[in-house]
């Protein structure tokens, strides 16, 4: 495939996935991936979508700055810290196709019904600390296993009925933690090739246009429309773990 091509195909589904991301705050990878991981190979595309995730997660962040809710994400991050060790030892010594398939499903049946629910659902009592640490460390935990590590929280805040600025307060640090965690486990088994970070440079304009034009979108949307597109999302994310793999 001509440069310029590649170099376009890239700009355009880094732009698509950090637009996504800018308004839900998550799915870079699932909307990203659908083309790079048909223009580059697995050992390149991989650590370019972290890297990129990453720098869109760092826009988020700092767009979203004044929202950020720190101690309940620091429990989060806690708790996932503690999961993706252990998803990554799973990984090593045994087949977790089955177990990414199985997670998909619930996903996609979860954001199916949701989407159908007539209602939205209303906040509930203060959860304890213990119980939202243990949301991050099951958020770690399927991250490490499905490259989701939002999916769990993201449901979470979504049964708890959180308006759009609360979660995305909550839940974006934590995005952030355990992939920022997840690529010093990659760079720790192995370096980043130069043709990763020259597409990473290449990629830059497109990444901050695409993450910027989604976090101005995300402020104007109202509290249905965020949360359907929330859960379609989750269901698109659900499906892909179920037909892949």
């Amino acid at each position: 495939m001509p440069d310029l091509t590649t170099d376009l195909l890239l700009s355009v589904a880094v732009f698509a996935g950090a637009f996504v991301s800018g308004l839900s705050g998550f799915a870079f990878s699932a909307v990203a991936g659908a083309i790079l991981l048909r223009v580059f190979q697995p050992l390149e595309a991989v650590p370019l979508m972290m890297a990129c995730s990453i720098g869109v997660q760092a826009t988020n962040l700092w767009a979203l700055r004044r929202s950020i809710r720190w101690e309940g994400s620091l429990l989060l991050i806690v708790g996932g810290l503690i999961g993706v060790p252990i998803a990554v030892s799973l990984l090593q010594s045994t087949d977790t196709h089955l177990l990414r398939r199985g997670f998909g499903i619930v996903v996609a049946l979860y954001a199916a019904y949701m989407l159908l629910r007539p209602t939205l659902v209303t906040a509930g009592e203060a959860v304890g600390r213990p119980w939202v640490a243990l949301i991050g460390f099951g958020g770690g935990l399927v991250g490490g296993l499905t490259a989701m590590p939002g999916a769990i929280p993201t449901i979470w805040c979504d049964m708890r009925g959180m308006p759009k600025s609360e979660q995305r307060g909550l839940v974006q640090p934590f995005i952030a933690a355990m992939q920022l965690f997840a690529i010093v486990l990659l760079v720790g088994h192995q370096d980043l090739s130069s043709k990763v970070l020259v597409d990473l440079a290449i990629s830059l304009p497109a990444l901050f246009a695409g993450s910027a034009l989604g976090v101005i979108a995300f402020h104007r949307v109202n509290e249905t429309v965020f949360r359907k597109t929330v859960l379609v999302l989750l269901l698109v994310s659900g499906a892909s773990l179920i037909l892949t793999h």
